[in-house]
């Protein structure tokens, strides 16, 4: 069995995170728009520190750590479902589910709409794909 090639999943995570901070980004100032300022206002926020830099840091981090944890899943499950976007695909769906079965929960509780809550999941679900599919493409095992 082949090693994992850090190197690789490193320039893909990379590759990853950009695509999908580009994808929610665009996503976030348009379709979610209107969400994310009633959020806002649920939650008594300062609409401007919401959408300042210091409140998107945090969230641009997430989107870098995603892309690593897919093409790092990508890479461990190539040896057992073969290289190629079907992998990709699969290796995104892992934090893809585990981050909206939390985010429900919260919904759940009343914090966000379910309205929300699905348009959110339907981009996300978009994002961690296409995003996936972009850093697995770079991946080869060493």
């Amino acid at each position: 069995m082949a090693s994992i090639n850090v190197g690789r999943v490193v320039v893909g995570g990379l590759v990853s995170g950009v695509v999908g901070n580009v994808i929610d980004g665009v996503a976030n100032n348009t379709l979610m728009a209107q969400d994310m300022a009633d959020l806002t206002r649920k939650f008594g926020m300062d609409p401007a520190m919401a959408q300042s830099l210091a409140a998107a840091v945090p969230w641009i981090a997430v989107d870098f750590i995603f892309g690593f944890v897919m093409i790092f899943t990508y890479a461990a499950m190539r040896p057992r479902f073969g290289a190629g976007p079907k992998t990709a695909m699969i290796a995104a769906f892992v934090p893809f589910l585990a981050a909206s079965v939390v985010v429900y929960g919260f919904t759940s509780m009343g914090m966000m709409s379910m309205a929300a809550y699905w348009k959110g999941t339907i981009e996300a679900l978009v994002s961690t794909q296409v995003a996936a599919l972009a850093g697995a493409a770079l991946y080869k095992e060493a």
